[in-house]
């Protein structure tokens, strides 16, 4: 029944887009060139030029090459394929892509022809109103589907093979969003006593009953949430559900291990998963990480050249020992490295200070050095670190040898962060995670960071920094 109502939806989508097209293309059309209806001509935005008009013809030429152009992209870019768990901007961003690409195939198509003068603005006015009809459209039809499939219409019927910790991942995550229009009938594992519950969800028999189940023909789909341990099955699975013809997701119980877009690469013919795909391997988004850090760096330095100056000058008068403080922090690949700060503590003993975390309302805090603290003005010397390569502006925070030692004992994945450089600011510390707060949230913000970075994330993090309510949070 699903297959059938989506093949319907798939049409009913397909012929709604090839109409708002042609609305798209008509209302631009007049926008641009009818000088009797046009508001842009009408208030002389645009001032009409009937020598560069191309005849009606040649424009729905184009109308007809456009259609057919962008129904293929829209296929192109998964518009048709079912989004029950696909949200808002995951719906623009392939809409924004299809139309892009769309436009310049079909000027490309028309260059080739040698029928290439169509007026710019024409095209930028009907890829914008496209854009957006055609993305109020879905949001339209995606309320629809979500409400009704609240109410318990459009269902899709899934069977779990596997009782493990997957499964229960997976119910939960189902039985949160109900838009979805799951209903699990039950679960089939060799381990588990018949009957045992999961929010509802019974246990309801052995994995060997699966061909039986598969030929009642009640289920949409089936989801094989086997534990690790229980793999040798998985082929024998796998090839049952094929063999009924049932669409079948398979949800690895490695998610801990592997990330959630694994990065993967094909070895003549052979799959293989990295374990860690981290971006800033690349040596291209190194390079380009680089320059930014030392443009953003050198020109941080003259901004802030004056107020680092007065800083100084408070720093030496009002607490004895020296101006600047050098840490010795871990960095990337493990390198030591020694970082710089403006001085915010009592001199203390070497032993001392390299195991003790600052707390609130610590007592070697000097009195500027509060203000500082809670300002981060006594980072701005790791502009120097920075320059030099050590640091970057943004990644995860370097910490002490002694607690490196400590953490990489206690927490999974915590090296991970070192293969990247570290950071003046870091996405942990824009959400909050900073000072004498969870290593443990610290070390999933870093991680999260390590393997989705992009020069907009650094650019999102500067700005949180700067204008974000919690990167002061825990500042002592």
């Amino acid at each position: 029944m699903i297959k059938e109502n989506q093949k319907l939806l798939n049409l009913l989508e397909l012929l709604i887009d090839a109409i708002i097209i042609a609305f798209s293309f008509l209302l631009a059309y007049k926008l641009r060139f009818d000088d009797t209806w046009s508001p842009l001509i009408k208030y002389e935005i645009i001032r009409p030029t009937v020598g560069y008009v191309r005849p009606d013809s040649d424009y729905f030429s184009l109308l007809f090459l456009l259609i057919p152009c962008y129904l293929i992209m829209y296929r192109m870019y998964g518009m048709y394929d079912p989004k029950r768990t696909s949200g808002r901007r995951a719906e623009l961003l392939g809409l924004v892509k299809a139309n892009l690409l769309g436009v310049v195939y079909c000027l490309a198509a028309l260059y080739l022809i040698k029928q290439q003068n169509f007026a710019r603005l024409f095209l930028i006015i009907f890829v914008s109103t496209n854009l957006v009809i055609d993305y109020i459209f879905r949001l339209i039809v995606m309320r629809i589907l979500r409400t009704m499939r609240r109410s318990g219409m459009n269902m899709k019927h899934i069977l779990l093979v596997g009782y493990s910790r997957t499964a229960i991942g997976y119910i939960d995550r189902l039985r949160s969003h109900p838009e979805w229009g799951y209903v699990v009938h039950g679960i089939l594992d060799d381990t588990c006593q018949f009957g045992k519950t999961y929010k509802n969800v019974q246990v309801i028999g052995k994995t060997q009953m699966l061909q039986e189940m598969l030929a009642t023909n009640e289920y949409d789909e089936i989801a094989i949430t086997l534990s690790i341990g229980e793999y040798s099955k998985l082929e024998r699975i796998v090839a049952t559900c094929e063999k009924s013809g049932v669409h079948t997701k398979f949800i690895p119980d490695y998610n801990n291990i592997i990330p959630t877009k694994p990065y993967t690469e094909d070895l003549d013919g052979l799959p293989v998963i990295h374990v860690r795909h981290v971006p800033l391997s690349s040596s291209f988004n190194n390079a380009i990480k680089r320059v930014v850090d030392i443009l953003g760096s050198l020109f941080a330095l003259i901004v802030f050249s004056i107020p680092m100056l007065i800083v100084a000058c408070i720093v030496k008068i009002t607490s004895p020992g020296p101006l600047i403080f050098k840490q010795t922090r871990i960095g990337l690949h493990n390198e030591e490295f020694q970082m710089y700060k403006f001085r915010s503590m009592r001199v203390q003993d070497d032993k001392e200070e390299k195991k003790a975390w600052t707390t609130q309302n610590d007592p070697r805090v000097t009195p500027i050095g509060k203000f500082m603290r809670k300002t981060n003005v006594d980072e701005l010397p790791q502009l120097i670190n920075v320059l030099k390569g050590d640091m970057s502006m943004v990644g995860p925070r370097p910490e002490r040898p002694f607690f490196v030692d400590k953490f990489k004992e206690e927490i999974p994945r915590y090296m991970i962060k070192h293969q990247v450089r570290p950071g003046m600011t870091g996405w942990a510390q824009v959400n909050g995670y900073r000072g004498d707060t969870s290593i443990t949230k610290r070390i999933i913000c870093d991680l999260y960071y390590v393997e989705n970075w992009s020069l907009l994330l650094d650019f999102k993090i500067l700005f949180l920094t700067f204008f974000g309510r919690s990167v002061n949070k825990n500042a002592y």
